[in-house]
């Protein structure tokens, strides 16, 4: 009767266990937004397409422009973890021939659903 008990308990704790582990590797990420400006040789380099390049395979939604200031500016909106790999990318790479002096992001905020479809390059 008590190794019955104890198989059962066992397989119970195992159950409980297994699902704990998988709905902490489906639990939908948080939903976020950062605008940003870099500065430093990123325009007529190519860091626009590459920009929306990176966006696209990140799954980033959102949008990047030149300035007048000789900057890029935009805004990037999906997955936490995919906004940080995306400013991360922003942050330290670029375009190929793009020379990133800084990186400023600003207005972080968290969403409850994506206010982009895509990700574009702009006019400004």
């Amino acid at each position: 009767m008590q190794i019955k008990r104890f198989i059962v308990a066992t397989e119970l704790l195992l159950s409980v266990l297994w699902m704990l582990k998988g709905l902490g590797s489906r639990a939908p990420m948080g939903m976020a937004s950062v605008d940003y400006e870099i500065f430093g040789r990123v325009q007529g380099v190519f860091f626009r397409a590459c920009t929306q390049e990176q966006a696209r395979n990140l799954g980033v939604v959102g949008w990047v422009a030149n300035t007048r200031h000789n900057t890029v500016k935009g805004v990037i909106q999906g997955e936490s973890e995919a906004l940080e790999e995306m400013k991360e990318w922003l942050r330290k790479k670029g375009s190929p021939h793009s020379r990133i002096e800084r990186a400023e992001f600003t207005n972080e905020r968290t969403l409850e659903g994506l206010e982009f479809d895509a990700f574009s390059t702009e006019r400004l």
